[in-house]
Order: structure tokens, then C-alpha cells, then sequence
């Protein structure tokens, strides 16, 4: 609609409320998945495709915003659409810490298990997974962020990822990779306080580990990794619901 008027075409667009559903102070099993990996790995797919929707219909995009709000005097993790509960950050606030990694120009990305752009308009993620990527480059660093996601709240294996960078520069022969991860078990606080138990009244020790389990947390120590004839590949698991961001730095030029 705003690209059909010429005034507005150029305006740039900032979508004020950009949410899976709109009652953040709703609770209930049918809103369980905002306390996990389901609500962060949803946001990097959706947040990733508005890229595409403004190319697509050569819009402005200038920004999105989730409304997430803060619910004092509530048990822990309590269902609310929030960014964390009782002061521990959710999984969903560590892709916005992603986010924030990557600057500069976006890069093109192709993926033989996405889902296109129109199929999920139209049908959602209701068959395969959608596992895809959003990259951006400043100056030296590559962020690729990838994700593992399904409508359905459900188990289901883990994809297989293998990764190519190209157009790295024939002269770099090695790149520094730092390889962040949220899934089940890392940037994820939610998960920890299933492992202790749930406890209604964390205590200062299970407090501080949870504390530390809501940020965002490297799969790994930072790695160098080879790149050959301007091209570097990586392999590894990405498990449902999963979100990784690799951050490849390639050294300065001679």
C-alpha cells in the first residue's frame, strides 16, 4: 500500500509493534513458547524476512520493534511476552544481541532449506523447517545468522549446516571465528531453571547461574579457521529452534 503512492514510497517505515500475537499480558499454554527457543528463533526468521518484504516491494525499511513489556511481583517465568522474567534475560532478547552484532551492508544469502518468501506469507512454516541465514559485512567482519525454525512447538532433529563465505579476498588465508549459539542449552536461562527444578524462590547461588545462563553465550573459544581461494566453509548441528550468529573477522590487509 505505501509503495503504490509515490509521496510515500521513499517515507521511511518503522513498524511500531512487530509481535507473534498481540496480548503480551495474556498467559496460558497456548502462549508457552515465549519462554523458550521457540519465540527466539521465530524473531530471527520474521525479523530476517521484513528485509525481503521491503526489497520486494522497494520500501524504506528503516526498523521494527517488539513490544515486550515488564511484569513486576510475578513468579518466574510466568508466560508473559516479555524480554525477561524477574531480571533473567528470556532466549529471545539474546537474538536481539545478535542483531546488534551485525552492522554495516546486508549480503545476500540462499539456503536449500529455507522456506521463499511468498510460501510463508501465504502458509506459514507448516511442512519442512526453515533453515536460512541473514548476513551482513562491515568493514572486515562477516556476521551470518542462522536458524532452525517450525511453527509447531515440537521436538525434531537437528540440520545439518554446512556454510560458505565467498568473496573473503583471495589474499586472506585465515579468518578469527566466534560461533554464538542459543538453543537448549546455551544463552538460555529459561532452560537452566527447568535443570534446577523450577524453583519458585531461586536462591542467591541459583540466582547468579541463572543470571549468567540469560546471556548470550559463544558455542565455543574463538577459532581460526582457513579460507581458501576467497571462500571459507563451515560444518556443524544446528538443533530445532536453534539460532547461531558466526562472526568471521579476517585479518587487516598488508
Amino acid at each position: 500500500m505505501i509503495a503504490a503512492v509515490p509521496e510515500l514510497k521513499m517515507k521511511p517505515i518503522v513498524i511500531g509493534d512487530s509481535d507473534p500475537e498481540g496480548c503480551a499480558a495474556c498467559q496460558g499454554p497456548q502462549l508457552g513458547y515465549r519462554n523458550g527457543t521457540m519465540y527466539s528463533s521465530y524473531t530471527a526468521a520474521s525479523f530476517a524476512r521484513k528485509h525481503l518484504l521491503a526489497e520486494k516491494h522497494g520500501v524504506n525499511l528503516e526498523g521494527a520493534l517488539t513490544w515486550a513489556f515488564e511484569f513486576e511481583d510475578q513468579s518466574y517465568f510466568a508466560g508473559f511476552r516479555a524480554l525477561a522474567s524477574n531480571g533473567l534475560d528470556l532466549p529471545v532478547l539474546n537474538v536481539f544481541r545478535m542483531f546488534s552484532q551485525m552492522s554495516g551492508q546486508r549480503l545476500g544469502t540462499t539456503s536449500s532449506a529455507e522456506v521463499p518468501l511468498d510460501a510463508i506469507m501465504k502458509n506459514g512454516v507448516r511442512q519442512a523447517p526453515d533453515v536460512a541465514a541473514f548476513a551482513s559485512v562491515e568493514g572486515r567482519k562477516l556476521c551470518v545468522m542462522v536458524w532452525h525454525y517450525h511453527d509447531d512447538d515440537l521436538a525434531g532433529p537437528a540440520a545439518a549446516v554446512e556454510m560458505t563465505a565467498a568473496g573473503l579476498g583471495a589474499a586472506a588465508g585465515v579468518a578469527t571465528l566466534t560461533h554464538y549459539r542459543i538453543d537448549g542449552d546455551y544463552s538460555n536461562s529459561y532452560a537452566a531453571w527447568k535443570k534446577l527444578g523450577s524453583p519458585i524462590a531461586p536462591n542467591d547461588k541459583q540466582y547468579a547461574a541463572l543470571e549468567q545462563a540469560g546471556q548470550l553465550t559463544r558455542l565455543a573459544a574463538p577459532e581460526t579457521i582457513s579460507i581458501e581461494r576467497g571462500a571459507a566453509t563451515l560444518k556443524f548441528a544446528l538443533p530445532r529452534q536453534g539460532v547461531s550468529l558466526l562472526v568471521l573477522e579476517l585479518p587487516a590487509a598488508k
